[in-house]
């Protein structure tokens, strides 16, 4: 009999500890599971499903205007904020039991409860008032949204955690940020009918994509209407009549609104959780410092997902748990492949991109080919809709071998998701062109790109 209550402990109920914590309960071990929020994680509860449901939301904003072009009507069109907030928590409930059925019927039990690490085999419940004892310990605490504390003012904004139960449709947003999560929600709410600002420290947006990605979108979002201050950031944030707020920004303007929406990045939650106590390591974000098998300096402590800010997507923490409990529960050591990851920003247009940017591809290999096209969709031929597409593939000249691909236009991330197979996969630029196009479709051109790339002299 073991002198531990559990085989494994798990922090923390997102999308990797939930996966790891069921494979080594199906294989065998005794699980508990902690969870201070709810048991479905950043992405399931306040993450990626309720965000895309307002994109969804957004979508229909421009539908019903493209749909005139063909031969449609809809007399006096209203959005309910209300209605879909309530539906989207209806949802967001249903998913939340299904984890916690799935997680109980592969045997684990289930604590609602912040748990701190007390040692390399404690973890001490606090809503419980008492401790646990494992042989394993496993940390999937997940990010948290960043703020700015040194702004003045800055508690006068909101985060993507609160962001979800807005009792009201504002009128006017600011968002600071200029990455993914920022560019969606400007998209989500001027497609909502919103005033939107984006303010961002950084020359462009989306830096750490692709340049023509960036230089698209932030082509898109300007012809939407969003306001988009580069270079620039928030000095003051300023309370004025009801809710109203005056932002202050570093160029000298300032910005008067409703809501102001913190997207500035995420931090790893290791906050008070008794980690460096018990000896584990943590870099200068503060997230664990993992092996290639997530295990920690401490060698009974793992952790998966974003605590450990490797790659910071939810299907990448569900595959480290998955690999963390093959190899400690299931005697099939796997290692987390980190090459040729799909990724996605729903902005709208969408981007889709998998593999190497340009500028990376560039530092990396001798000779680089690029392939890429811009046009109108033939969708928006009858709408009057100015919106593009681009496409780009980035290629091995030597090996002729396929390295990236970026996407920026509807149906990205749906395109992407496919063509992260064949570029995983290897498959050449040849290859891609021996492929029969599909006609017609946005697609096709991915095949029918045969003209390398040459910038202008």
């Amino acid at each position: 009999m073991t002198k531990f209550d559990y085989d494994l402990f798990t922090i923390g109920a997102g999308s990797g500890g939930v996966r790891a914590s069921r494979l080594a309960s199906i294989y065998g071990a005794r699980v508990g599971v902690a969870e201070e929020y709810r048991v479905g994680g950043t992405c399931v509860i306040r993450g990626c499903v309720p965000k895309k449901f307002l994109v969804f939301a957004s979508e229909y904003g421009h539908a019903f205007a493209d749909a005139r072009g063909y031969g449609w009507s809809a007399e006096s069109v209203a959005f309910d904020w209300a209605r879909l907030i309530e539906n989207k928590d209806a949802e967001i409930d249903r998913l939340n039991g299904i984890y916690i059925r799935n997680l109980k019927n592969a045997g684990a039990d289930i604590f609602q409860s912040r748990a701190i690490v007390k040692d390399a085999h404690t973890v001490h419940l606090t809503a419980e008032g008492r401790d646990v004892t494992a042989e394993r310990i496993l940390i999937a605490t997940g990010g948290a949204p960043f703020v700015d504390e040194t702004v003045p003012g800055h508690d006068l904004g909101i985060t993507s955690n609160e962001v979800f139960h807005l009792e009201t449709l504002p009128k006017h947003v600011v968002v600071a940020g200029g990455g993914y999560i920022a560019i969606e929600f400007a998209c989500i709410f001027r497609g909502l009918g919103c005033e939107v600002c984006l303010v961002y420290r950084g020359e462009d947006i989306l830096r750490y994509f692709d340049t023509d990605i960036s230089v698209q979108v932030h082509a898109e979002l300007k012809r939407q209407g969003i306001r988009v201050v580069t270079q620039s950031v928030f000095d003051k944030i300023e309370q004025l009549d009801g809710d109203n707020k005056r932002v202050h920004l570093s160029n000298g303007s300032h910005v008067d609104t409703d809501l102001v929406l913190w997207a500035i990045g995420r931090k790893p939650a290791t906050k008070g959780l008794g980690l460096e106590s018990a000896g584990v390591e943590l870099d200068r974000h503060g997230a664990v410092v993992v092996d290639d098998y997530s295990k920690s300096s401490v060698d009974s402590i793992y952790a998966v997902g974003d605590v450990t800010n490797r790659v910071n997507l939810t299907p990448v923490a569900i595959r480290e748990g998955a690999a963390f409990a093959e190899t400690t529960y299931n005697d099939n050591p796997q290692k987390m492949d980190y090459t040729f990851i799909p990724k996605a920003v729903f902005s709208q247009p969408p981007v889709g991109t998998v593999g190497y940017a340009e500028h990376e591809a560039r530092r990396k290999y001798r000779n680089i080919d690029i392939y890429k096209t811009n046009f109108r969709a033939m969708k928006n031929m009858l709408t009057g809709s100015e919106e593009r597409v681009l496409m780009k593939l980035v290629v091995d000249g030597d090996t002729d071998r396929v390295l990236g691909c970026h996407i920026v236009g509807a149906e990205a991330a749906e395109m992407i998701q496919c063509v992260a197979i064949a570029v995983k996969a290897g498959c050449t630029k040849k290859q891609f062109d021996e492929t029969v196009a599909l006609h017609p479709t946005i697609a096709e051109e991915l095949v029918t790109m045969k003209e390398k790339f040459k910038p202008p002299m």
